[in-house]
């Protein structure tokens, strides 16, 4: 049987022909006639191609949008994409670029989008390269990533929440990387939006000036023209030479199940086009280009992409490991020094992924590949498990990147997994040069519990540190700074934005803000307060290896490191749901959690018992005894030979990170 993606698209010319002339015939039905050209022509077929060298370097301009969670970033987007012809203004332009499933129902932004924009100014056409980044702490690795391919950013606020925790993270990406800063303040079109006190608040903590602020509603499209107009006046050019011979920094990449890896690129130096011969600086493998094109936001081929463009290159790489983030590309037998590239993301929680069948595995295996491809910052290690069977200990950036992966995973390749309880990276410095020997280093890192070192070979533990950011009204600030010291965090720092609002400082261990931090913050500054955290080293700590034990036989999948302080409670917590969990057995099932050998909570599954005194129908006590005697000698022998299973849904529910917190 012939397939268009097994046979190449040679046959889509004559084939969209055919339909074509059976929809003017009225063959076809009018959904199918609609849409016959868009679907059966390649891309190249369908759009006519951009000539890019009518945009010198001088006449381009490179550029973020990157703010706050829900400070209107997409939206100011999906004005500018408008503005420039680049989609049509109708009422459903929601969000243009967030086209993942998941950021649709969430309403965030997940991954960074290109966009390039076309534009009329003062007689000269202009190039405007766009990247729409996400606004949560979690995806800050995708900021970082976006502002290397730029030289300038939109650094948007809500005229009504003001400068929050992440817009003050953002700001300094942005100031760290030398960029042009344009502050805009967004939706002055709401009833409680205060631009002035805004204003205020961006010369104060920013140092910028209050008159070079933009003030605009992009749901409204009010002044969103000004935006454009500062892009081209204040944001540089970039520098770049397109006599130079090609260097080029894949900044991003996606993978397609027919093309193989779709490359973002940007290029510093020289020309690329159809038919150039490639090398990766990374792998030294050599790949011919089969298109080049700008994201416009949909892909558009063009001839060519010159110095200082950014884009999308095809080059028939199949292998998910051989487009590496940060990768620097040249032409064959004109090597470059590489670019700099990007500091590898450091993962901030842990957890254990599984598949739920056995059988999935491989299919999971080859999911979790390509998803990696689309998101560089997750760090992939093999694991097993007694229970759970075959798996891997992913590394993550925050909890939801963690519940964003795990929905993509759902969503786009149809696998359901295990995902068991996040833990935090800790470290231990060995005691003996004999272990220091067998590890070949004095300080190892701990990622799975199981495998946490007893207390006899280290000298001392340390745990991860993150520097948190919290911005809150100030009648918030007594319960918050309450919560943080329950949470064993240190103050920092205390300084009032303007007469209401206080933004705080506090170092925090990392395990103790992991799980539900955030919520409780929160639900105690009713969701006005704002956190932002950047790591922030290690530092010592009492920690202890705390052991889940059936009837005196340890479960391994349940081994967890917790802090001296916390130990009962946490232990206590995880007994509880174990009993909740485990089916009941003809004998009585221990559950104990221990610090080394000493037992610091108890729950106890009873037994089935059988009311062996049904047939005494009076008669004498001692008979009763006998009987009963009898009855508890069984149960005891019992308890010596029966081994408790613990069923996987058991695990499940254990395993998952509470909800009721």
């Amino acid at each position: 049987m012939w397939t268009l993606a097994g046979q190449g698209w040679w046959r889509g010319r004559a084939l969209a022909a055919w339909v074509a002339e059976a929809a003017r015939l009225g063959l076809l039905g009018p959904h199918l006639a609609s849409r016959a050209p868009d679907r059966w022509y390649s891309s190249a077929d369908r759009k006519e191609k951009i000539d890019m060298s009518c945009f010198p370097v001088e006449n381009t301009r490179n550029f973020s949008i990157v703010a706050h969670v829900d400070h209107g970033k997409s939206t100011l987007a999906d004005r500018l994409l408008e503005l420039t012809g680049a989609i049509d203004k109708t009422k459903n332009n929601k969000q243009v670029l967030d086209k993942l499933q998941v950021e649709r129902e969430r309403g965030i932004t997940v991954k960074a989008q290109t966009a390039s924009l076309f534009c009329n100014y003062e007689g000269k056409r202009y190039l405007l390269n766009l990247i729409d980044t996400p606004g949560h702490v979690d995806f800050s690795y995708e900021v970082s990533r976006s502002l290397s391919a730029c030289q300038g950013v939109l650094l948007v606020v809500d005229a009504n929440e003001g400068i929050q925790a992440q817009t003050v993270a953002n700001f300094f990406l942005a100031f760290e990387a030398q960029l042009s800063i344009i502050p805009v303040i967004n939706k002055i079109d709401l009833k409680n939006a205060d631009p002035e006190r805004v204003e205020k608040q961006i010369e104060k903590v920013f140092d910028i000036p209050g008159d070079e602020c933009i003030k605009i509603s992009a749901k409204l499209g009010t002044n969103v023209e000004s935006v454009l107009d500062a892009v081209i006046k204040r944001i540089p050019s970039p520098k770049a030479h397109c006599r130079n011979p090609l260097r080029a920094l894949v900044f991003d990449s996606t993978f397609d199940q027919y093309r193989g890896v779709i490359a973002n690129v940007a290029l510093f130096d020289g020309v690329v086009s159809k038919g150039d011969k490639i090398v990766s600086a990374h792998t030294q493998k050599t790949y011919e280009v089969n298109e080049v094109g700008v994201l416009n936001p949909n892909e558009q081929p063009t001839h060519k992409l010159y110095a200082g463009q950014v884009g999308y290159l095809i080059a028939g790489m199949k292998d998910v490991t051989e487009a590496q983030i940060g990768d620097t590309l040249y032409l064959h037998k004109q090597p470059v020094e590489p670019l700099p590239g990007f500091k590898s993301a450091k993962p901030m929680v842990f957890a254990g992924v599984y598949p739920i069948d056995q059988s999935e595995y491989n299919n999971l295996k080859s999911a979790i590949e390509k998803l990696t491809l689309n998101d560089s910052s997750v760090t992939v290690h093999r694991d097993s498990s007694l229970a759970l069977g075959a798996g891997w200990r992913l590394g993550f950036l925050g909890l939801l990147h963690m519940e964003v992966f795990n929905q993509r995973l759902e969503q786009e390749y149809n696998a359901s997994v295990i995902l068991t309880t996040p833990t935090v990276p800790y470290k231990a410095v060995l005691s003996s040069a004999k272990l220091i020997k067998e590890y070949r280093e004095k300080e190892i890192t701990i990622i799975n519990p199981a495998q946490f070192p007893d207390k006899s070979k280290v000298t001392e533990y340390l745990e991860p540190v993150v520097l948190g950011t919290i911005i809150t009204p100030d009648e918030y600030t007594g319960k918050i700074m309450m919560l943080c010291q329950a949470r064993r965090a240190v103050q920092k720092n205390m300084m009032f934005i303007d007469q209401n609002r206080v933004m705080l400082k506090y170092l925090f261990p990392l395990n103790e803000i992991v799980v539900d931090f955030y919520d409780s913050l929160k639900s105690l500054s009713s969701g006005y307060a704002s956190f932002d955290y950047e790591d922030a080293g290690y530092q010592t700590a009492e920690l202890v290896k705390m052991d889940i034990l059936l009837n005196g036989n340890i479960v391994e999948e349940l081994v967890t490191v917790v802090h001296k302080d916390k130990a009962y409670s946490v232990g206590k917590a995880i007994c509880e749901r174990l009993k909740d969990s485990l089916p009941r057995q003809l004998f009585e099932i221990a559950i104990q959690a221990a610090l080394g050998s000493k037992i610091i909570a108890r729950e106890t599954v009873k037994a089935y018992r059988k009311n062996v005194l049904a047939k005494c129908y009076g008669g004498d006590i001692t008979r009763k005894m006998k009987l009963l005697k009898r009855q508890a000698e069984g149960k005891k022998k019992l308890r010596k030979v029966g081994n408790v299973e613990v069923p996987k849904d058991a695990f499940i529910k254990v395993l998952k990170t509470p909800t009721d917190k």
